[in-house]
């Protein structure tokens, strides 16, 4: 049986050009998720994606952030179901990135996501976050609003969803939507 070759970005980059009609250099949006063969490595070749404001290389098999220095105008990275095991890498776009869509690995540390001064919203549910000094590290983030995090051993692991309402948002008071649900907080 023929053992398939994982699909490098370059190839990505220039399936998608070919397929959009568009020089991937000046797009806004990328989009090259469910890559068969699954693009297992992120490299330098992103780093020419210099106008892409939306990258998404969801479901592949991706384990680590890389490539994406040049990406200086990156404000959407979309890397949900991978198999990425921490946030490592993101610091080379920490100015311009506002969301992160990253469900579905498993990351169970969250090191340097305060690096991430612009970050707006973070969809980080079914992760394996188990520890309040990890999810702490989102205090960090002073931009954070709307935060997706069930689906974590921290979540599943309070007596009831209002018990980890009420201490995440205690924890986070800049967000004002968690899990999808507005935070109401008292403003007296």
């Amino acid at each position: 049986m023929a053992v398939l070759k994982a699909t490098t970005c370059k190839e990505a980059i220039a399936r998608w050009e070919k397929k959009s009609g568009e020089t991937a250099a000046e797009a806004k949006i990328i989009e090259m998720q469910f890559q068969w063969p699954p693009i297992e490595k992120m490299d330098g070749a992103l780093s020419t994606l210099v106008a892409c404001e939306k990258l998404s290389l969801s479901s592949n098999m991706i384990d680590k952030i890389v490539g994406i220095a040049g990406m200086r105008s990156l404000k959407i990275l979309s890397l949900g179901r991978n198999n990425i095991k921490s946030l490592a890498g993101l610091e080379t776009v920490s100015d311009t990135l506002e969301e992160l869509w990253i469900s579905y690995n498993p990351i169970d540390k969250l090191k340097g996501i305060g690096a991430m001064k612009s970050l707006r919203v973070l969809y980080m549910s079914n992760n394996a976050v188990k520890e309040w000094a990890e999810f702490n590290r989102l205090q960090e983030c002073p931009a954070l609003r709307d935060l997706v995090f069930t689906g974590n051993p921290i979540c599943e692991n309070q007596p009831d969803v209002d018990t980890w309402r009420t201490q995440a948002s205690n924890r986070l008071q800049q967000i004002t939507k968690l899990d999808g649900i507005p935070i109401l907080r008292d403003t007296d």
